[in-house]
């Protein structure tokens, strides 16, 4: 009796996911007889026989093997029945080996033990359940193989066409997993940056050289006044260099003590970061930080320079300080912000990048590439941090897997209907 399986080639004609449909190619392996052995191998098909328990059926004459993977409230695990001329036969009146050839050249030997009237697997079937099956059975002195594939979750893409595409891969290994807490804040003047500029000697103002939002550099005229006590002219410059941000000061009015200018040097602003209780835990001085305009622009790097030890009684919230030098125009004082505060960091050993995660019946998967072939491998995930998420299982350090545009692949997978079938 014949067998089938499917085996995927997948083409994605365009960025658009014009999937072709994937051809199905299945062989026997070719295994040398014994002598007296009887010999079998499972041939193309359009279809598989279904045993009574729900599991493929295999022949040889007058001799048939049902052989399934089974998982309902149990681990995956294959269970085998044999029977001869239509008569079940024993468990332990045969032997049982099956050999699964996985993507990459990996071989699980799989050793059988007698359960009840069938025969069972001695240990699980790991996901995913796709891979190359060489079965070989003895009973009464003779020997019967098969062989077939039983893909899932497995496509073929030529190397140009994935390029095309913008399928791009890593290689799975340990990372840096940062946690950070997003904020909101405002930036303001800093106030050891400003300069309040009044008359040393009362007088009349006689000129005034700088307007409201003028550039001024130290050392430039600012303000020239006639003395009211001595009628001596003298000119006041600019103490340091920033922007005029204040001018109380018009030609022919008297000093009288009063604010005349204000300066503010604004190439360096504090950033004033609302820290809430939820988010307090991991902020502390030192804390690096990523700011960017909350309308959007560029984004800076700084440090939590301060800390208030005292908190808003309306929203108990916290100050957090960012004291930065250089700032441009977008952080110009008023600003609103957003800003990332990194508040953990973890060294992990083995850790893939979100974005090439996804979705394959109840698991999260990446997809693993191996020379133009891709297929699944189901994770066991750990913490979610930034752009990774530790990985406690499903996949092999120093596999390549698909980051960028990995729905493609899983698209040409649906596509294919590489199911889930054994």
């Amino acid at each position: 009796m014949t067998g089938w399986m499917k085996r995927a080639r997948g083409t994605l004609a365009s960025v658009g996911l014009v999937l072709a449909a994937l051809s199905v190619a299945c062989g026997g392996a070719d295994v040398e007889p014994e002598p007296g052995a009887a010999i079998s191998h499972a041939e193309h098909g359009d279809s598989e026989t279904q045993g009574p328990n729900g599991g493929r059926l295999l022949s040889s004459g007058a001799f048939e093997l049902e052989l399934g993977i089974f998982e309902r409230g149990t681990p995956p695990e294959y269970r085998a029945w044999a029977s001869k001329d239509g008569r079940e036969i024993l468990p332990g009146d045969v032997t049982l080996e099956v050999a699964l050839t996985r993507l990459g050249g990996r071989v699980d030997a799989i050793a059988f033990a007698p359960r009840g009237d069938y025969l069972v697997s001695t240990h699980s079937i790991a996901e995913p359940h796709s891979f190359q099956v060489s079965i070989e059975a003895v009973h009464e002195g003779a020997r019967y193989a098969w062989a077939f594939e039983s893909f899932e979750g497995r496509t073929r893409i030529d190397p140009l066409m994935a390029e095309s595409l913008g399928v791009e891969t890593e290689v799975a290994g340990p990372a840096t997993l940062t946690r950070t807490v997003t904020v909101y804040g405002r930036v303001r003047a800093n106030p050891e940056r400003v300069r309040e500029i009044r008359a040393r000697f009362e007088g009349a103002i006689s000129g005034v050289h700088a307007s409201v939002g003028s550039p001024i550099r130290k050392g430039e005229k600012i303000v020239s006044i006639e003395s009211n006590e001595s009628l001596i002219s003298y000119t006041m410059v600019a103490p340091i260099s920033g922007v005029v941000t204040q001018r109380n000061a018009n030609q022919g009015e008297q000093t009288s003590g009063r604010l005349l200018l204000t300066i503010t040097d604004t190439s360096s602003v504090w950033v004033d970061l609302s820290i809430f209780p939820v988010d307090r835990e991991g902020v502390v001085v030192g804390s690096p930080v990523a700011i960017s305009p909350a309308l959007g622009g560029s984004t800076v790097q700084g440090v939590v320079s301060l800390l208030e030890t005292t908190s808003d009684p309306h929203d108990q919230s916290v100050v957090a300080r960012v004291e930065l030098e250089g700032a441009d125009a977008q952080f110009i004082p008023g600003t609103f912000v957003t800003a990332e505060v990194k508040v953990g960091e973890y060294e992990v050993p083995l850790a893939v990048k979100q974005l090439g995660i996804q979705s394959f019946r109840d698991f999260r998967v990446v997809y693993a590439r191996v020379n133009d072939a891709y297929e699944v491998r189901m994770l066991k995930l750990g913490r979610e941090v930034g752009e990774w998420a530790e990985v406690l299982g499903g996949l092999e350090p120093g596999t390549r897997y698909v980051t960028s545009n990995s729905h493609l692949i899983k698209a040409d997978i649906e596509k294919s209907g590489a199911s889930h079938d054994h």
